[in-house]
């Protein structure tokens, strides 16, 4: 399995995750698993849910979209076999 299958596998099943028409993803980091997998990276958008009060509404600005990142494993068949919350101090 490539790494541009891998990534285009993973863009499939985290498609599910977001509404947005054009979730943007982007390969942020790759790195090739013993079994000929891959463990990959991969920011999307989705929509932001998360609105200030208006008490706080001109203290903070307003994003339409957040860009979200995962860690995901995708096994030598394509099939993603891991979905985890990135942190980058790993």
């Amino acid at each position: 399995m490539t790494l541009k299958e891998s990534f285009n596998n993973a863009k499939t099943e985290l498609s599910e995750f977001t509404t947005v028409e054009n979730p943007d993803f982007r390969l942020e980091q790759a790195i090739k698993i013993e079994d000929d997998g891959w463990e990959l990276v991969i920011s999307y958008l989705v929509e932001n849910t998360n609105k200030p009060s208006r008490a706080f509404a001109a203290l903070a600005a307003e994003f339409q979209f957040l860009r979200l990142y995962k860690k995901v494993r995708i096994n030598a068949g394509g099939e993603l076999i891991g979905f985890f919350i990135y942190n980058a101090k790993e």
